[in-house]
């Protein structure tokens, strides 16, 4: 095996040989205090036990929300050890749905300080208050959003904290990201709600958003302070509104290290399950692969960016982007995209249809008997927008439509699980952007899949860190959603499943992490040359080595 120098990710030690004498004399001159600071029959095991209790008992997601986030203050090991050996359970709390709950009410549930707000007053002056943050020399991975589009709730302002702290804690348990090296960073730029402005309790800056000229201005110098006092940070850039996600994105990712999850994470993770689901919807109807034609519900950020996403999978078939493009129709408020319509946003232009020539069709079920897709997918954040109509719709046109209600959380969610597998005698190949439970029908279980971006980000992270990118290519992007669609095992895709049971993230992430590495270096981004000569087999090891591991005992008080 190669030796690999261990990367700059690594928590620097310290010298604690001082403080521990003190504390050795000190315990030897009070032994009963030091003895006694846990009961005498004290169990870590038993307290993690006692520990899931206690969250259980809560009676709603956000209480469960408070309680996780109290454990986290108090023993940072326990809260992540419990957290990676149970993150079915736990994801949705500290990720979506509940997540949404909490960005609602934080300013109302805050306690502590968790994160770093950079305000619009702070515009001038951002270095000094991005220095201000402790763990200056181990920072290497920051989500930063501006709370404009929390999930599909809209413009949440500085309450939209709680996406960026629980997109960090996934990253530390599903790519074993270390604690110190995370950045939670809102953007404290006003809210045009006016239910907030209005809160007595609110937590952020009181006025209404900037201009565009001013948000321009603030983002460039944010940026550019961004990366002179951290500059071995990686910015992920989350649930900016829909105009600006494209537009910071294109304006920052060929000069600084940064990603949208937004426009490519939900990208990637949909091209994912849709190369699996597509499959299975060709096994079914005996059509080639090529023939899939595929019907966005929604034209944002979100959507538009997963479409562009989608072109790869045709052109895996080895088609043009021209030809690719054919194969996807946008549908939003007004109706189907077309390109004669007045007044068309720009990032809307580029799967406006150019060949439908007749009167505008604005209702679902006319678009889809005019498109005849073998794919819906939902952006919307409209709720229960796929009918029954719209379902048998679908079931006229395929024998196993593929039907992918993606909006977030879900009480935004297109259509449930529920209603798709009965409305389609369980023929629907099902993934959605929050979680469902499965169904079991004559002894035999169908588990939904879940879109969910937390199964492609972590890698995307990891990868980008360990070989050191110089920034984030569409190829990194790409070839995650290759690994993550072939990282079933042999029983997941005998069940049917589009995407692997998140039980085992970590493994999931350290194989998209290989993969970011190896486009990193084809595309000659990276900057560990090391990495470069060692054998898949050698990297994975070595990937799997970097992993921060918690431990409840490591920061525990007990």
């Amino acid at each position: 095996m190669t030796a690999v120098a261990s990367p700059a990710l690594a928590v620097p030690t310290h010298d604690f040989s001082d403080m521990q004498a003190q504390l050795n004399v000190a315990a030897k001159a009070a032994p009963r205090i030091f003895s006694r600071v846990s009961p005498p029959h004290f169990s870590q095991t038993i307290h993690r036990a006692r520990t899931l209790n206690q969250l259980r008992s809560k009676n709603n997601g956000l209480e469960k929300y408070i309680y996780l986030n109290g454990l986290k203050e108090r023993d940072q090991g326990l809260f992540y050890s419990l957290l990676y050996e149970n993150m079915p359970e736990m994801v949705p709390i500290l990720y979506t749905p509940t997540v949404g709950d909490a960005c609602q009410n934080y300013s109302h549930i805050w306690r502590r300080p968790e994160g770093l707000y950079v305000s619009i007053g702070d515009k001038g002056r951002i270095r000094e208050v991005l220095s201000t943050w402790p763990n200056l020399r181990d920072a290497r991975i920051a989500v930063v959003t501006d709370g404009s589009r929390i999930l599909g709730l809209g413009d949440l302002g500085a309450n939209g904290l709680p996406i960026s702290i629980g997109k960090l804690d996934l990253y530390i348990a599903g790519a074993g990201i270390r604690p110190l090296s995370t950045v939670p960073i809102c953007l404290d730029l006003g809210t045009n709600t006016q239910k907030y402005l209005d809160d007595p309790l609110y937590i952020g800056v009181r006025r209404p958003r900037p201009s565009t000229e001013e948000m321009d201005e603030f983002m460039e110098e944010f940026m550019e302070a961004m990366t002179e006092v951290f500059p071995n940070l990686l910015v992920q850039f989350e649930d900016f509104s829909t105009d600006n996600a494209f537009r910071y994105l294109a304006k920052f990712r060929a000069q600084y290290k940064c990603f949208n999850d937004d426009v490519q994470g939900t990208g990637a993770v949909v091209l994912s399950g849709f190369l699996n689901a597509a499959r299975l919807s060709a096994q079914a109807s005996g059509r080639p692969l090529s023939e899939q034609r595929i019907l966005f519900f929604g034209a944002g950020s979100a959507g538009t960016g997963v479409a562009k996403q989608l072109l790869s999978f045709f052109k895996f078939l080895g088609m043009s982007e021209a030809d690719a493009t054919k194969q996807i129709w946008t549908v939003d408020s007004k109706g189907l995209i077309t390109a004669d319509r007045k007044g068309l946003q720009e990032h809307k232009k580029f799967f406006a249809r150019t060949d439908y020539e007749g009167p505008p069709l604005t209702n679902l079920v006319d678009i889809i008997n005019y498109v005849k897709p073998t794919a819906l997918l939902g952006l919307s954040t409209m709720r229960n927008a796929f009918s029954k109509e719209v379902i048998d719709a679908m079931m006229a046109h395929n024998e196993r439509p593929i039907v992918f209600p993606l909006s977030n959380p879900v009480s935004l969610s297109e259509i449930d699980y529920d209603d798709a597998f009965e409305w389609t005698n369980g023929k629907v190949i099902f993934a959605s952007g929050s979680p469902y439970r499965a169904i079991t029908r004559d002894s035999k279980t169908f588990e939904p899949g879940q879109g969910n971006n937390m199964y492609v980000f972590p890698g995307i992270g990891l990868g980008a860190l360990l070989s050191k990118a110089s920034r984030v290519t569409d190829t990194m992007i790409e070839q995650a959603s290759v690994a993550l669609a072939s990282s079933l095992t042999k029983e997941e895709t005998a069940a049917g499943l589009v995407y692997p049971r998140l039980d085992r993230i970590r493994d999931i992430s350290a194989r998209i992490s290989l993969a970011v590495i190896r486009a990193a270096q084809n595309a000659n981004v990276d900057n560990s040359p090391a990495l470069r000569h060692v054998t898949d087999n050698t990297l994975l090891a070595y990937i799997k080595e970097q992993m921060w591991q918690p431990h409840a005992t490591e920061t525990s008080n007990m």
